[in-house]
């Protein structure tokens, strides 16, 4: 067989329930999106690899995750909030009780599947069959009177409390680092609480997903009896395995935000247990009734108080009116000058709106079978040569003629700064798999090669100095791709997500080079997150990027809300984070 025939054995058998592979899978266990093979020849080319080393795939995971006794993987306390803690047989069954017996789930699996997220970390530690940081039970409740239940009694007992919604955190956010409860509230907190079409709101429990929340606004003639459909304009990549309040608590975005906002655009009121008692917001608009409340409890990650419920603003769905576009500019400099005079230009925001620089262009050209076709060859007959040209895909969304305005416009901008139209055909390349991209790293992880993302916010002025300094410690490390884009963009500025795939041989080496990274971001003067939140992973870094008075301010709320530490406590938000961990 020759080297061009060759395809890896990307695994595609069955995962066994119950196996470590089964925790660390993205989404459907029947669904893989493997490497093409412009990609497969990239990392072999860029890392140093032949064919024989894709022919076995290491350690697939397919190991059943064995059971470990309650407190067994235990770290030792740390300081501030409280310490680890066990559960005792009547606290076993007094919290039993409250949630019935089917809804205290205490095996090895479910209390892993409870405590670690989907950053690469947590995949890897997993594949390594390392359990570490389990709660001592998952709880399941059926209702906010439930949910007021089990924080009046953790709080009384002192047992640390976290929180899951659809387990896609990036940032060790629910990871029960002090052993307690953690509580899953997309078991049964995911329903539509109340749909209102006059103030055009819905309502819904913390836990729902989704998908199942556009699918109740696209059905809202039937549902709802509304009189027409509509949407939340919240589309994440982490879309259809994420919840309201996951998205809620951490302050994140959907790949169309530039039209929609952030969720904390789209948040109108919310409903809140905690501690010292319950928090209720009103569903108003705006107000001038001192400082926004519902801003100081989004973002706070399930340390102020447990989500129960969220109002949600919606906008009509009009999908027949979005207008797809895509260009490829000469260079990275002509691409930033047009992007910023899109978001300046006052004839209203694109929705989706993606700018690759050179290095992601080139790659997302292969991924998109556009490298080696004649377009290619004209692409560079023309001047938009490979290592310099960048792209930039997007949509147009609204009414149908505010969409063809819009679309319009950009049309207009791009040609203006050099950018050849490339068809709305790369931007429905990319919606077919906007969802999937992160089924890859099963695939890559199987062979050694790691991939994973970070990301910031960056006004005009710094956004180089950003760029350039990250991705200039990303490339100290030889044999390395770190790819850069634009996808949430402002007036003001925008985000920077980078993507780096490495073929790394160790845990320890991949955290060290993302340490290195998180320093580069601060250092260059970006925000330590856009959108993924802070949780614990990147809390030795908080203080250093807002400032000791805020940090200050941030760790007042927690002592107003929940005086005794029990809510996500071992370093969330850096709220309880011991001296010796701040960088």
């Amino acid at each position: 067989m020759s080297s061009s025939d060759f395809r890896p054995e990307w695994f595609e058998g069955e995962i066994p329930p119950g196996s470590f592979r089964s925790l660390f899978k993205w989404g459907d266990p029947h669904v893989w999106k493997h490497p093409n093979q412009r990609l497969y020849r990239l990392m072999k080319e860029t890392f140093g690899l032949d064919d024989a080393h894709f022919a076995r795939p290491g350690r697939l995971g397919l190991e059943m995750v064995p059971e470990v006794s309650t407190g067994a993987a235990a770290p030792a306390a740390s300081a501030g909030g409280v310490g680890r803690r066990g559960l005792a047989a009547d606290e076993i069954d007094a919290l039993a009780a409250i949630v019935g017996t089917d809804n205290i789930l205490t095996s090895t699996f479910e209390r892993a599947r409870a405590s670690y997220g989907k950053t690469l970390l947590d995949l890897e530690r997993l594949r390594s069959g390392l359990l570490e940081n389990l709660p001592e039970a998952v709880l399941r409740p059926r209702s906010r009177q439930e949910l007021r239940a089990i924080v009046d009694f953790a709080v009384a007992r002192r047992i640390p409390v976290y929180v899951r919604g659809g387990g896609s955190s990036v940032t060790k956010g629910c990871e029960a680092v002090r052993g307690g409860l953690s509580i899953d509230m997309g078991a049964h907190l995911n329903r539509v609480l109340a749909f209102d079409e006059a103030n055009q709101t819905i309502t819904v429990e913390a836990g729902m997903s989704g998908p199942d929340l556009e699918a109740a606004l696209a059905d809202a003639r039937i549902r709802f009896g509304a009189k027409r459909a509509y949407t939340a304009g919240h589309f994440p990549q982490s879309f259809e395995y994420s919840t309201v309040g996951g998205w809620v608590v951490t302050r994140g975005a959907g790949q169309n935000s530039t039209y929609y906002g952030k969720i904390e655009d789209i948040v109108l009121s919310q409903d809140y247990v905690t501690p010292r008692g319950d928090l209720l917001t009103r569903d108003f608009p705006a107000a001038s009734e001192g400082p926004d409340i519902d801003q100081i409890m989004m973002g706070s990650e399930g340390s102020f108080g447990i989500l129960y419920s969220a109002t949600l603003k919606l906008r009509r769905s009009m999908p027949r009116s979005t207008r797809r576009y895509s260009y490829v500019f000469r260079n990275w400099d002509d691409a930033k000058a047009a992007a910023r005079e899109v978001m300046q230009g006052e004839f209203g925001m694109p929705s989706v709106f993606r700018l690759s620089d050179p290095e992601e262009s080139d790659v997302a050209l292969k991924l998109y079978g556009i490298e080696g076709t004649p377009v290619d060859s004209l692409l560079s007959l023309l001047g938009y040569a490979k290592g310099e040209r960048c792209l930039l895909l997007g949509t147009a969304d609204g009414e149908k003629g505010y969409a063809r305005h819009v679309a319009k416009m950009v049309s207009r901008i791009a040609r203006k700064h050099g950018a050849l139209p490339t068809s709305g055909l790369v931007t429905k390349a990319w919606e077919h798999g906007r969802f999937l991209d992160p089924y890859l790293r099963e695939d890559l992880g199987d062979f050694g090669v790691l991939i994973d993302t970070l990301e910031c916010s960056v006004n005009w002025r710094n956004l180089e100095t950003v760029h350039t300094g990250v991705r200039a410690y990303c490339h100290s490390r030889p044999r390395t791709i770190c790819m850069t884009h634009m996808s949430h963009l402002y007036p003001q500025g925008c985000n920077l997500y980078f993507i780096f795939i490495a073929k790394m041989d160790s845990l320890g080496e991949y955290e060290d080079y993302q340490r290195g990274i998180l320093d580069a971001i601060r250092a260059t003067g970006a925000t330590m997150s856009h959108h993924h939140g802070i949780g614990k992973l990147f809390a030795p870094w908080l203080e250093g990027a807002i400032g000791s008075e805020a940090l200050a301010l941030h760790r007042a709320i927690k002592g107003h809300f929940d005086p005794e530490g029990i809510l996500n406590p071992g370093g969330t938000l850096a709220l309880d984070l011991p001296d010796s961990e701040r960088r």
